[in-house]
């Protein structure tokens, strides 16, 4: 049962989800301390600027990627009856979210490395 393709898409969602959350709050937090003036503003997107958080934006995609390519096999799971095709429709999405990851996080750690 813990092997499952159902289960490792539920686990995932799931982590993908609360990543989701996590980042609301920090983008909150930094998005809003422009009421503390610029010179708090400017201190906290110095800090969202540096290495590890452009790490954590590579993982930011993923999740987003993962959580939308999901709730879509999902969906059509639902709607179009196709259960016994979830576990092929599971590699697929799954494949195809590695090349969008890969498309979009590359970038991302290329001008990473140049500054």
């Amino acid at each position: 049962m813990y092997r499952s393709t159902g289960f490792i898409s539920f686990i995932f969602r799931r982590v993908s989800g609360v990543a989701l959350v996590l980042y609301l709050f920090i983008h909150i937090w930094v998005i809003g301390s422009i009421n503390a003036g610029p010179a708090v503003f400017d201190q906290r997107l110095a800090l969202v600027q540096t290495p590890i958080f452009k790490l954590m934006e590579v993982a930011l995609l993923a999740a987003v990627i993962y959580h939308a390519f999901d709730g879509i096999r999902l969906l059509i799971v639902h709607y179009f009856n196709v259960t016994d095709a979830r576990k092929s429709m599971f590699y697929a999405m799954f494949a195809a979210f590695i090349l969008v990851t890969i498309a979009g996080g590359v970038p991302i750690i290329l001008f990473m490395l140049e500054g």
